[in-house]
């Protein structure tokens, strides 16, 4: 499924970034991994497939997901998402006690799109489900990691989506803060990422990213076509991207 969703990506985008900055280094935590991220689009279901496939192959992932949404999109049940009722306090009982069963095993990871429901990546505050706070009680040795999700337009067809890992919390460094705290220091955590983010984005300097996945360019259809014959009678290379992006001369990590 994940072989399905990098093609899908690559038709319908035009690259998933993620900022020289924004790439994880919490795979080799000896725990389970919880992500939790902001919840933009349509878009971060393909994107956190992706991440997870890509950066993290090794861990088993799992997600919630709305009860009333997997029922129409049940593929996502064969890639680890698992149904929560988000209007009930039924529902948020079903989704701690599936965490902890989940985060019983130190391989696996949760990604939880920890909004809840769609918002803007610029809205403040974000509203994060008070449940993401409790998941260091449910798992002390767990490692919390910030994850920002955007999407924009620049110079191609395709819009670009955006992702960025912050620096985690370990579970047990939230248990020592008062309940109350918890959820604000995530919140914080996230926020900032997200405000980090954006500001790359805004800056459209493509050598600030590194490309996870390159999507196809240009425009195509009898434009590109004329495009490449003209490049073929001038005997040059045909590049269908509308922009030549500077080679970072960095290799992926």
């Amino acid at each position: 499924m994940a072989a399905y969703f990098e093609r899908f990506t690559r038709r319908h985008l035009n690259a998933v970034r993620l900022p020289r900055w924004g790439w994880p280094d919490c795979a080799g935590h000896p725990g389970p991994i919880v992500v939790y991220c902001n919840h933009p689009a349509w878009w971060d279901a393909a994107v956190v497939i992706l991440l997870a496939a890509k950066l993290f192959p090794e861990r088993e992932g799992r997600a919630p997901f709305d009860a009333r949404m997997l029922a129409r999109y049940r593929i996502f049940q064969r890639m680890g998402a698992f149904g929560v009722d988000l209007d009930s306090p039924r529902g948020a009982a079903q989704f701690l006690r599936n965490a902890r069963a989940i985060l019983a095993d130190p391989r696996r990871m949760l990604w939880i799109t920890a909004q809840g429901r769609f918002v803007d990546a610029r809205a403040r505050p974000l509203g994060l489900r008070p449940g993401v706070a409790r998941l260091a009680e449910l798992a002390p040795d767990a490692l919390l990691v910030p994850l920002a999700l955007d999407y924009a337009f620049w110079e191609e067809r395709g819009a670009e989506a955006f992702a960025a890992f912050g620096p985690p919390v370990t579970a047990a460094e939230l248990l020592a803060m008062p309940r109350s705290e918890r959820l604000a220091r995530l919140e914080r955590d996230l926020a900032a990422v997200l405000d980090r983010l954006g500001a790359d984005i805004v800056s459209r300097e493509p050598e600030r990213f590194r490309p996870l996945l390159a999507g196809r360019k240009g425009v195509g259809g009898i434009y590109d076509l004329w495009r490449r014959l003209a490049a073929l009678a001038a005997g040059r290379r045909f590049d269908p991207a509308h922009t030549i992006e500077r080679p970072t001369g960095e290799p992926l990590p």
